[in-house]
């Protein structure tokens, strides 16, 4: 039995509210289950200097914590003067799997950057910032083609992330904190709405794991992202 009473392949509730705030080009709140992460995307007529001149967009991210998206206080790593490791490690993650669904020459030469701010945290934020992060930057590419800035539609696969791991011995999917804290192999995988890979990480935390284990984790996470990726669709309209 799972500490949330889910079956071994329930996902967490997941509600996905668009034009969460004002300024942004797109954004939404993205909540699955006790995880909630504040989604924006910004476009801007820029691109950094190694693609400048070649036609192509760029996509790229931010991710970070508020200092009680968490049990306990978390300093501010604007307060230490520089981001973790952590930090850099899923904001690069959020950037690379986001980027697998874009034509990057269809976008034209700007960038659209998508910032994730986790404000509360219950197992599985870089998740949640992936799928959130993608409705956030397909808000922004709407509006983009709206004033006729984007002639075809640069986004050419949704993207969608899930955790799945091994827990008391079973595959599970979509892991919460108290899972998450316990499971004996951990792992988020990365797709595309058509079933493709983007990105797989598979650690073992406390225990190996079978190449039969990994093809059940595998099964799991396909029907945990086809069932974000409809939520996403529903909710980018």
């Amino acid at each position: 039995m799972r500490p949330s009473g889910r079956e071994l392949n329930e996902m967490r509730p997941v509600s996905i509210e668009t034009g969460f705030t004002k300024h942004a080009e797109g954004s939404c709140l993205m909540k699955m289950g006790d995880t909630h992460v504040l989604c924006t995307a910004t476009i801007e007529d820029r691109v950094p200097p190694f693609i400048k001149g070649s036609g192509l967009g760029w996509v790229t991210a931010e991710y970070g914590m508020l200092p009680r998206a968490t049990n306990t206080r978390m300093r501010r790593e604007a307060a230490s003067g520089k981001q973790g490791g952590r930090t850099v490690e899923i904001q690069r993650l959020i950037g690379r799997a986001l980027r697998a669904g874009v034509d990057r020459s269809a976008l034209g030469e700007r960038q659209i950057t998508v910032d994730c701010d986790v404000l509360q945290a219950d197992g599985g934020t870089r998740c949640a910032s992936i799928t959130g992060g993608w409705v956030a930057l397909r808000l922004a590419v709407n509006k983009l083609m709206k004033i006729g800035d984007v002639v075809s539609d640069p986004l050419v696969d949704p993207v969608a992330a899930v955790s799945c791991g091994i827990y008391a011995g079973q595959p599970v999917v979509d892991l919460d904190y108290p899972e998450d804290s316990e499971a004996g192999v951990d792992g988020n995988f990365i797709m595309t709405g058509s079933g493709k890979l983007i990105e797989v990480q598979m650690s073992a935390e406390g225990s190996v794991f079978s190449r039969d284990q990994m093809n059940n984790l595998l099964d799991l996470a396909e029907k945990g992202v086809s069932e974000l990726v409809e939520k996403q669709l529903q909710a980018a309209k």
